[in-house]
């Protein structure tokens, strides 16, 4: 598998690290061919919130966006298959962190999940679609802290 992890934040003072080894796990758990190319971009708000208007229509900065690749997702040879592309907000997840009363490893933690989960076709539009995207969450981030 090949897992990207960049920043476009200057400077970045965030160890990336752990996006990539989350990632890693998530994709080992759903089981996904080892053929499978990830990236993932760390951004500041003013670049979440370009993307969350270009591509969602909506004003200000949102914490995870996906993009899965476009139609169709065919490797050829022994080239990767790309998944898509997650991109996180830390700023937002910052906020959201203070204002659920959790850590900030924890919201970043679910935000990477949650992006990588909508990568696999999960969704929340319904709200059976969203109890079963949470409880996989739920799962996923309790069988990583419990690795160890």
């Amino acid at each position: 598998m090949e897992i990207r992890v960049t920043s476009h934040r200057e400077p970045e003072s965030l160890d990336l690290t752990p996006f990539q080894v989350l990632a890693q796990f998530v994709l080992d758990r759903e089981d996904l061919p080892d053929r499978v190319e990830l990236s993932i971009a760390v951004v500041d708000d003013d670049e979440m919130a370009d993307l969350n208007e270009r591509y969602r229509g909506k004003t200000g900065p949102t914490d995870v966006l996906s993009f899965g690749c476009d139609d169709p997702c065919v490797a050829e040879g022994d080239d990767p298959i790309a998944l898509g592309d997650v991109i996180i907000a830390p700023a937002v997840a910052a906020r959201q962190a203070q204002e659920y009363g959790s850590t900030i490893e924890d919201e970043l933690n679910l935000l990477l999940v949650h992006g990588v989960l909508h990568l696999m076709g999960y969704d929340h539009e319904e709200d059976d679609d969203a109890a079963a995207m949470q409880e996989r969450e739920r799962i996923l981030l309790s069988a990583f802290a419990d690795r160890a």
